[in-house]
């Protein structure tokens, strides 16, 4: 017996099993708590979050739109079936001339402008474009990054699935932040592109892209359907100036669809350098595609 009149003794080996058992079975209680809160907490943020964006999209889009802007979109099909919404567009503008540049994903929108609206677009820049899937001389998939390998192989072999993930995806996109950018393209980055990655250009494809999915997934998966069946035109059909940029440390769309596509434009001015990425064209490069497409404007 001490001074305090506690008396001390040494647990039995029964006893200590017995606490530490109690011990750890009271921490695996509270890490599933803070499992099942955190897991709330994340539910009811997305739900919030998502449906912040929707609000936003419908105040920018809506609250200030002309009330001729609000009127249902009415499309204008050339003779051959095709939907020229670029000439809609520029016709509701009062524009007659114009050029055009698409980067990536775009690239291919770009180019059918190119040969399908000569009329219209005066000249026109491909930055990173996709080539089409399927030509038999194309080696798609070889550097490309696992994520985009992936979702293009689920549409080609379960299209219902591939829809299903792009309404995940696009909720998923929503709760994206500027610190996140950089894991969600990990298997997409070369060391060229995340060198430009800055958290200036996360927060701009953050923000644009809760704008461009702020309504929905349909046009994103538009464009996938659109990306991988027949583009509708002839490459030989172009006449226009085209000014092609590709870098061969690019892992979102691989160097060789650039090569792909610039042997088979007619008098492309053509830029496929060994030091760009993806993202690298579009940090470095937009100023002197303007500039060329003003020298033919």
């Amino acid at each position: 017996r001490g001074n305090s009149g506690v008396v001390l003794r040494t647990l039995t080996e029964d006893e200590r099993t017995a606490r530490a058992s109690a011990l750890a079975d009271a921490k695996m209680r509270d890490v599933e708590e803070r499992r099942i809160a955190e897991e709330e907490a994340k539910r009811r943020n997305s739900k919030e979050g998502i449906e912040q964006a929707e609000r936003e999209f419908d105040r920018v889009h809506i609250e200030h739109a002309e009330p001729e802007q609000i009127e249902e979109a009415r499309f204008s099909a050339g003779e051959d079936g095709r939907v020229h919404l670029p000439g809609v567009i520029a016709d509701a503008f009062g524009i007659d001339r114009l050029a055009v540049w698409g980067a990536s994903g775009g690239g291919p929108h770009a180019l059918a402008c190119a040969a399908l609206l000569p009329d219209l677009v005066y000249a026109v820049a491909s930055i990173a474009s996709l080539a089409p899937y399927g030509p038999p001389d194309l080696d798609y998939f070889t550097g490309m990054g696992q994520a985009n390998v992936d979702d293009i192989k689920l549409f080609l072999d379960d299209p219902a699935a591939a829809r299903e993930k792009s309404v995940q995806d696009r909720r998923d996109v929503l709760l994206r932040t500027p610190e996140t950018v950089h894991t969600g393209l990990a298997s997409l980055l070369s060391p060229a592109d995340a060198a430009v990655l800055s958290y200036e250009m996360a927060s701009f494809f953050v923000s644009s892209a809760k704008d461009g999915l702020a309504p929905g997934d349909q046009g994103w998966w538009d464009d996938a359907c659109a990306h991988m069946a027949p583009w509708g035109f002839e490459f030989d059909a172009i006449r226009i100036p085209v000014q092609l940029w590709h870098g061969a440390q690019d892992q979102f769309v691989p160097f060789q669809h650039g090569q792909w596509l610039a042997a088979r434009i007619p008098g492309v001015d053509a830029h496929l350098t060994e030091v760009d990425g993806h993202l690298t064209l579009l940090v470095e490069r937009v100023p002197d595609v303007h500039r060329w497409l003003l020298q033919h404007s």
